[in-house]
């Protein structure tokens, strides 16, 4: 069995059958257009003008790219690229820095703030926090 697609112009849908036409080829199968540049390896996906080509870095896939009759693009930046290589470094660099601003850098919510919070909106850890959470003196307010 392999997988296809059908020939819905705005949507492809895997099916299974017995076609011999395969989608999404693996880096590693012998039917596999590949394209092999420094860091990365590109493999074709489908398209005629642009053609598009998942990005692997080592054995990640980090991306897609697009060849177009006078350049190469990748999706993330407006930038138009003269060889696939700077398209893929174009696009690791992109994920790099998005991956970067990504990371907290701001404090986690202290146990008052989390006490405002709806219940159902706690995360565990969250919960585990306010079970340990003992209130000093000076923050009770006789009501």
């Amino acid at each position: 069995m392999a997988y296809t697609t059908e020939t819905t112009p705005s949507l492809q849908v895997a099916e299974l059958d017995d076609s011999p036409e395969k989608i999404f080829l693996p880096p590693t199968d012998p039917n596999a257009e590949i394209i092999e540049i420094p860091g990365y390896t590109l493999v074709y996906v489908n398209g005629a003008c642009p053609r598009n080509y998942r990005v692997y870095k080592a054995d990640s896939m980090i991306g897609v790219i697009f060849q177009h009759i006078t350049h190469w693009s990748n999706g993330v930046d407006s930038l138009r690229y003269a060889e696939p290589v700077d398209a893929a470094v174009g696009l690791d660099k992109f994920l790099n820095v998005a991956r970067i601003s990504k990371t907290p850098t701001e404090q986690p919510p202290t146990e008052e703030e989390l006490l405002d919070k709806e219940f159902d909106a706690l995360a565990s850890d969250e919960w585990e926090r306010l079970k340990r959470y003992v209130p000093q003196a000076k923050d009770l307010v006789a009501a």
